[in-house]
């Protein structure tokens, strides 16, 4: 199936609606694989451009299509809360054999509610609390080896002395400098499909797929999220090793019903005609105006982006912009949408763009012909002055002829 970038925006009619009615959300939706790791990425950039102009309620696409959590590790979480309270009662008790039965329990119960958790705060009490017994029983090689997984886990999680001994603290110590625990490695993360979040430990890293390096071995907490599907989580095992994990995202029932829509507004996008499909899109979100595109991977030469802003009661198009975004490697991607959007919506307020005498209302348009006197929130700063004599680039800042 043929698929879209799809930016939904708020009712901007001249005659202002009100507040109520100022709807926005950006959802995008990549036409090819390529693209696709791109969409959720450009998606919050254009949420965050779209906040910038008052008056607008930004309803982001984990508000319309849901982002729910994994209910069956909602409730390991909560099993394994309960065990880990029932394991520290029997250490403090001293009675070391029931803590090490009820943590065994207790372990598998909180690692498998990674999905939510945001910190390791359980899972890491529990795992300092399961090595502090196995080294109670004389057992210090396997003490050391939780000991890996809990600083791999948090690195800064701090031990008790009210609870733990100097000596199990000592060996805390030894561990966190000795060779074991300076070892790094990397995990390549996919999902499908591909764009979702990436959190390790509770950390941002990114969008699937990619490759999170130098991580210490050891266990790691890992949390995917893309809106419209359930939340996935897990225990990452991080060896000297490259490893892989691919996680198979579960789609929610409303996001389901959108992407059923998408196949015939991609084939009205580019029309100069309303576009029915973009009138029902829109009734079937909740919204009155939206930017609908399509998104293409272009190989080495980037990312094609042809958007459009409709009036989306009418399926009338308002506004038009076509972009090739060239990457990230500088960080200037989110500077660019951010225009993009400022540019449509500006666009689309001051009555239209000007009249094109090709055929195609998009042709020769790059996209970034008006950017440069727009700030954030459609408000034109630049005037035009006239060269002084002496440095040639004075005044020029390097985007006038795009």
């Amino acid at each position: 199936m043929n698929v879209l970038a799809l930016t939904l925006l708020p009712a901007l009619a001249l005659a202002s609606p009100p507040p109520s009615a100022r709807r926005v959300s950006a959802l995008l939706i990549p036409m090819d694989q390529g693209a696709e790791a791109r969409g959720v990425k450009l998606e919050t950039y254009m949420n965050e451009g779209l906040e910038q102009f008052s008056g607008f309620t930004v309803r982001k696409p984990e508000e319309l299509f849901g982002m729910p959590p994994d209910d069956e590790a909602k409730a390991s979480l909560q099993r394994g809360s309960q065990g880990l309270s029932a394991s520290v009662k029997a250490y403090e008790a001293n009675d070391y054999e029931d803590a090490e039965r009820k943590l065994r329990a207790a372990l598998k119960e909180l690692q498998a509610g990674a999905g939510v958790m945001g910190a390791c705060k359980e899972l890491c009490e529990a795992t300092a609390l399961y090595a502090a017994v196995l080294y109670r029983r004389g057992d210090v090689e396997e003490a050391r080896l939780h000991l890996i997984d809990l600083m791999a886990l948090n690195p800064t999680f701090e031990l008790s002395p009210k609870r733990y001994s100097k000596e199990f603290i000592s060996l805390r110590a030894q561990v966190a400098t000795s060779r074991s625990a300076m070892l790094r490695g990397s995990a390549m993360v996919k999902s499908q499909p591909s764009g979702a979040r990436v959190y390790v430990d509770g950390e941002f890293q990114g969008y699937t797929p990619m490759t999170v390096s130098t991580l210490q071995v050891g266990k790691h907490l890992l949390r995917l999220e893309r809106p419209g599907f359930r939340q996935h989580g897990q225990i990452m095992e991080v060896s000297p090793d490259d490893v892989e994990v691919t996680a198979e995202l579960s789609p929610t029932t409303a996001y389901k019903k959108y992407d059923a829509q998408l196949d015939t507004v991609a084939g009205e996008i580019i029309k100069t005609a309303p576009s029915p499909a973009a009138s029902a899109l829109g009734k079937a979100l909740g919204v009155d105006r939206g930017v609908l595109g399509t998104v293409k991977a272009l190989g080495p030469q980037g990312t094609e982006l042809v958007v459009g802003f409709f009036d989306l009661q009418s399926g009338k198009k308002l506004a038009g912009r076509r972009v090739v975004l060239q990457g990230d490697e500088f960080g200037q991607e989110k500077a660019e949408i951010g225009r993009l959007v400022n540019a449509l919506v500006s666009t689309a307020l001051s009555g239209g763009s000007p009249k094109q005498k090709a055929s195609d209302p998009l042709e020769n348009r790059q996209g970034t012909e008006d950017w440069n006197g727009e700030n954030p929130g459609g408000q034109r700063s630049v005037s035009e002055k006239k060269p002084r004599k002496g440095d040639p680039l004075d005044g020029v800042n390097g985007t006038e002829d795009w």
